[in-house]
């Protein structure tokens, strides 16, 4: 087992000041897989000061200096790529063909984003009388998510990197061990003691005593939306910036007569890749009534023949979800659909027959999905598909936009009438004929899925101050 005791402050591991044991289990064993030690406000203290006295020197770097320290992070990391994934497939589930092809691979894909980024910025304009300059913002606090652990780590710390900000992360207690591989990667490629520092814990005691700490700048959280309200909450009180990429319900809208046999199955891959475990995941298709069987009956076949199996083994398969509670969560939504009258289509409560422990779910399809139901509202972060259907292209907009989040959005069809389409759906990323974001484009949500961009240019300018220098 795995043993992370000490946190990574002022360029050290140290001891905890009082924090204690917490034990991280693999989903598919359901056996404990890493120790760590929760830490403290203590800790956080200390983190922040180190953050705070490093800062002068590193913000006043030069640009090439950062581009040089960002060329040897992404080199050292490319070295450790496979204990990332390694890391990842036993904390939180994800199959070592995923972790290795996907997931890991993310964090290079943010630093090459942030360097490009720092490359072409314009770090001042004459504008009317005034001088506009972009300056780091500071001490900036992190909090991050588990399901896709390094990636969210990486697009914080690669733009502060960047911007000359200094740092103080919590990663996620469910996946701590590629926030500690990634900690020694910056410490070997040559990151200043105190640049970057690294607090384990958990939400209630080191994510509070971050977003509220009154040394720290700004905080940047990823995780979900009634996290995000308590981290705002927490915040307000110093006025710290806070950037944030919360929950998401993406609705995958088929268009009239779209070719279902050539992209469907892109798009439904969203759903049940990484277990569900995704934000953007289009979750919610919205088909014409005239479509609605071709469409039920795709998903039906393709969620059935959707393999499950042990994360360790290579292979096109899905794992479990990260955790008990996750697995009761979705249970109870599945079983929801179930009372609420929705059609299962495929897979239901219960885990697959093919495993007898672990947080498994069935890749689940629910047809005649109505707006008044819990599973067309509430995110399920499982490999869980619902199915609606409209009868006129704007009431299709309609059911793609009846939800309070925003984050991603789909369009399955026609490219051309995608075009309009896309400028009508509320939500920070639209994607037709695809789900993803791409590394240098703006990535964040509209409505209840948070505030901010990350990625490219405009990630970099998100972790930074702007001053007007008037006369002179």
């Amino acid at each position: 087992m795995r043993e992370h005791l000490q946190q990574f402050i002022g360029g050290h591991w140290v001891d905890s000041q009082g924090g204690t044991r917490h034990e991280v289990i693999n989903p598919a064993t359901e056996e404990p897989c890493t120790v760590i030690t929760l830490g403290t406000a203590a800790d956080v203290d200390a983190a922040v000061k180190a953050a705070r006295a490093a800062f002068p020197a590193f913000a006043a770097t030069s640009v090439a200096e950062r581009l040089a320290l960002i060329d040897r992070v992404i080199e050292v990391y490319k070295s450790r790529l496979g204990e990332v994934a390694q890391a990842i497939s036993e904390e939180m589930g994800a199959p070592i063909s995923f972790a290795t092809a996907a997931q890991a691979p993310t964090g290079i894909g943010h630093l090459k984003s942030a360097r490009n980024a720092l490359e072409g910025f314009e770090w001042e304009e004459e504008m009317r009388g005034a001088r506009v300059v972009h300056e780091a913002i500071g001490v900036v606090g992190m909090i991050t998510p588990w399901n896709w652990p390094i990636n969210q780590i990486v697009a914080k710390v690669a733009p502060c990197l960047a911007a000359g900000n200094t740092m103080v992360l919590k990663p996620s207690e469910e996946c701590p061990t590629n926030a500690v591989i990634f900690a020694e990667i910056l410490a070997e490629a040559g990151v200043p003691a105190g640049v970057f520092n690294l607090v384990n814990g958990d939400g209630p005691g080191v994510g509070a005593a971050i977003a509220s700490h009154s040394d720290i700048d700004m905080v940047s959280f990823t995780g979900s939306t009634r996290a995000g309200v308590a981290v705002a909450q927490a915040a307000a009180p110093t006025v710290k910036r806070v950037h944030q990429e919360l929950g998401g319900k993406g609705p995958n809208l088929v268009l009239p007569n779209a070719d279902i046999d050539a992209h469907l199955g892109k798009m439904l891959s969203g759903v049940v890749g990484n277990s569900g475990q995704t934000c953007i995941a289009p979750t919610r298709v919205i088909v014409s009534q005239g479509q609605k069987q071709a469409v039920e009956s795709f998903a039906k076949a393709m969620f059935e023949a959707t393999p499950v199996g042990d994360p360790a083994q290579e292979g096109g398969h899905i794992g479990p979800v990260v955790n008990k509670s996750q697995f009761d969560k979705i249970q109870a939504l599945i079983q929801s659909a179930i009372d609420e009258g929705a059609t299962l289509l495929a897979g239901g409560t219960g885990m697959p027959d093919s495993v007898n422990r672990g947080y498994y779910v069935r890749p689940t399809v629910f047809g005649d999905v109505t707006p008044d139901m819990r599973i067309f509202r509430e995110e399920t972060f499982g490999p869980v598909a619902t199915i609606s259907t409209y009868e006129t292209l704007d009431e299709g907009i309609a059911l793609a936009n009846d939800t309070e989040y925003g984050l991603s959005a789909a369009i399955t069809g026609d490219e051309e009438l995608a075009k309009g389409v896309a400028r009508r759906l509320r939500a920070g990323l639209v994607g037709v004929n695809a789900w993803g974001p791409v590394p240098d484009a703006p990535f964040g949500g509209y409505k209840r899925s948070g505030n901010g961009r990350e990625a490219g240019a405009w990630g970099l300018r998100d972790f930074l101050e702007v001053k007007s220098i008037v006369g002179g």
